[in-house]
């Protein structure tokens, strides 16, 4: 049923939705109607014979997406949580991707001089952006806005891991990219849009630990990158909502289910040691 809504809604038209989902007309009809009733409200209206999301219906809709992904992956094993901390272990060919989400407290205990007064610059700017506060973490962060159920990036800064890893044609050409757009493609964008939602939900903290493998450049072998990750919930100077993605390249992470031959793998030249 969770299908049959995010096709739809992905869709807006009945007859492409039944084709990918190989279902019927009367069955997906049948399965929305469950769903409505079951959340006692409409996730649909139809108007001039399209169908078109209710509010309710898209605020629904991000849930949905995240339940029916964490279910695929459960029944593949490639996620799972433990106390509550999101832990991703996908491979494919000489591509791969581990996170496991870290406690916050850590930044403080055990995190880099960099990501603590990051946090530091946050707090103090009260989230905005465009304070004089957090203008030292700026050279080093992305930021995204959602826009229609999509992330967006709207700022790439030139000291950040995307623009010294990618080069200056990536950091100036991917402003107004969805983040499935940004390189990694579907595939990564897909994982990090659930963390990026959850920031959205509660505009708090969130930190990783992630090892990867990542071309610098179109039609190159795929290279080990590891990295730790912090997204900040903040805002706009007109006070709509923000999110800041910092990266700081780094060998030193703790991730449980990483292979012992992963570990240290990246070169230790790409590490990055950022002073604020």
């Amino acid at each position: 049923m969770l299908r049959s809504f995010t096709t739809l809604a992905r869709h807006l038209n009945l007859t492409r939705a039944v084709e990918e989902l190989g279902s019927t007309r009367q069955t997906v009809r049948r399965h929305i109607t469950y769903l409505e009733q079951a959340k006692g409200f409409e996730l649909f209206r139809i108007r001039d014979r399209r169908y078109e999301l209710t509010e309710r219906g898209a605020s629904a809709l991000t849930e949905a997406q995240t339940l029916l992904s964490r279910g695929n992956a459960w029944l593949s094993s490639e996620v799972g949580f433990e106390y509550g901390m999101l832990r991703i272990a996908k491979s494919e060919g000489d591509w791969r991707f581990f996170l496991q989400q870290r406690p916050l407290s850590e930044i403080w205990v055990q995190g880099s001089d960099f990501l603590r007064n990051s946090v530091r610059c946050w707090a103090e700017s009260g989230g905005n952006i465009e304070h004089p506060a957090f203008q030292p973490v700026r050279p080093y962060a992305m930021v995204f806005r959602p826009n229609d159920r999509q992330w967006v990036c709207v700022d790439v800064g030139r000291e950040s891991s995307f623009a010294t890893w990618f080069g200056w044609e990536w950091q100036s050409s991917s402003i107004g990219r969805t983040l499935e757009a940004l390189p990694g493609g579907p595939l990564v964008g897909d994982i990090m849009e659930g963390t990026f939602h959850e920031i959205a939900a509660n505009h708090g903290l969130r930190f990783d630990h992630i090892h990867t493998t990542v071309a610098r450049k179109a039609g190159t072998p795929l290279v080990p990158l590891s990295y730790t990750r912090l997204l900040l919930g903040a805002r706009f100077p007109d006070d709509s909502f923000a999110l800041v993605n910092i990266i700081e390249r780094t060998n030193a992470l703790e991730i449980d289910e990483l292979p012992p031959e992963y570990i240290n793998s990246m070169d230790s030249s790409l590490e990055m040691h950022v002073s604020i």
